[in-house]
């Protein structure tokens, strides 16, 4: 999933094997090069993802990258190869980090309502850096993932999947969830609401994504009526 170029900088004194003075300087010039044309790469990514999140991949063009971004289309090239390869690192990058925060929960252990409280706030805290790759996954999921350098889509969704259930199961047989609740269908619909936060959920607003979290576990554990269920299947 990692298509960083790889790009060293080095200088003309870092290619040959002469000792010459000095030759710090050369180098410093190419780490700060090197930093350069990093900042710049994170910066087309992000106006690239959202473009991506705006307007759908398939419907954004090259050109229209690079016209936000102020340079011409050949000079996109000089970071990436294609469109394909910008959303590949938008999308990876953040189920790189969400996966991330997952693993870690599970492995600080807990009880079951405590994980999986672990687990909506981690989701609700990717809403923050990775509302445009959301927004993208949503929308294109089933174009992208009919190629194979997309494979590790699904891959992601089946880990994410099993690290959710694996909770909801747990919780079950602990008696710390109810036992009559399928635990994929739960799994989705808890996802589903998060994910659709994305297309409300103002960052510059009142409510953080913590505030948000906390609100939906007291409602999703405690509900919103009192006294006895009112709903019977």
């Amino acid at each position: 999933m990692n298509t960083r170029s790889g790009a060293t900088g080095a200088s003309p004194s870092d290619q040959d094997g002469s000792a010459r003075t000095p030759s710090r300087a050369p180098r410093k010039r190419g780490r700060q090069s090197s930093a350069l044309a990093s900042e710049r790469r994170s910066d087309l990514v992000r106006l690239a993802a959202d473009l991506f999140a705006q307007k759908g991949f398939q419907a954004t063009t090259v050109r229209e990258i690079a016209d936000e971004a102020g340079i011409l289309s050949g000079s996109l090239y000089h970071h990436f190869d294609s469109k394909e390869s910008i959303v590949d690192e938008v999308l990876s990058s953040y189920l790189d980090d969400l996966l991330g925060d997952y693993r870690a929960a599970v492995q600080a252990g807990g009880e079951p309502r405590e994980l999986l409280g672990k687990l909506i706030s981690a989701a609700y805290r990717s809403l923050r850096p990775h509302r445009a790759a959301i927004t993208v996954v949503q929308n294109d999921w089933n174009y992208l993932r009919q190629f194979p350098r997309f494979g590790y889509l699904e891959e992601a969704e089946q880990e994410i999947q099993r690290i959710w259930m694996d909770v909801i199961r747990d919780g079950q047989a602990k008696g710390a969830f109810r036992p009559d609740i399928d635990p994929k269908l739960t799994y989705r619909m808890i996802r589903d609401t998060i994910w659709v936060s994305v297309r409300w959920y103002r960052p510059e607003g009142p409510l953080g994504t913590d505030d948000l979290a906390e609100h939906f576990m007291t409602v999703l554990f405690d509900g919103i009526s009192f006294g006895e269920r009112s709903f019977e299947s």
